[in-house]
């Protein structure tokens, strides 16, 4: 579908008919799900998105972390260091490039692994969804991030 199926006749502003409030509401929606699953392991959303990125791949960067989650570094430098007080990572300078800050998990952070195993089942369970349906929805919102993206790097380049 192109900008020119839109349906004519309908108010191309109402509400309901956004994108992005629906990528909103949604979102807000599906975070109110995960974090009484989360709270027991004493995470908040954000805190668990770094820690599955770790817990896939350490030590990283801040930077190398920061593109993984596509949150610039003042924003994820405060969820590191809660991260970091809670015992879960450390932070330390790379002694072959003392302007490099690696992000390596502690024992207790790499034992939390085990109990968010049962995370993506729990959340699959509360939201009642088929976990085919929702493999589908996270590969169209894939879809949408890359076409954004790519969008966001039309709009700054010369016409």
């Amino acid at each position: 579908m192109s900008a020119a199926d839109l349906d004519e006749s309908a108010d191309p502003l109402a509400l309901e008919r956004q994108v992005c409030f629906a990528l909103v509401v949604a979102a807000r929606s599906v975070l109110a799900v995960y974090r009484p699953v989360l709270e027991p392991m004493g995470l908040t959303h954000p805190q668990y998105l770094v820690m599955l990125a770790l817990w896939g791949a350490e030590p990283m960067s801040v930077k190398e972390l920061s593109e993984a989650l596509r949150l610039d570094p003042p924003t994820l430098s405060p969820l590191l260091k809660r991260l970091e007080a809670a015992g879960l990572l450390e932070r330390r300078r790379l002694p072959e490039d003392q302007r490099t800050l690696a992000v390596t998990l502690t024992d207790r952070g790499r034992r939390l692994r085990e109990q968010a195993l049962s995370v993506p089942r729990q959340v699959v369970e509360r939201l009642g969804m088929d976990v085919a349906e929702l493999q589908a929805l996270r590969d169209g919102l894939s879809h949408v991030i890359d076409a954004a993206v790519a969008a966001e790097g039309d709009a700054g380049a010369p016409a």
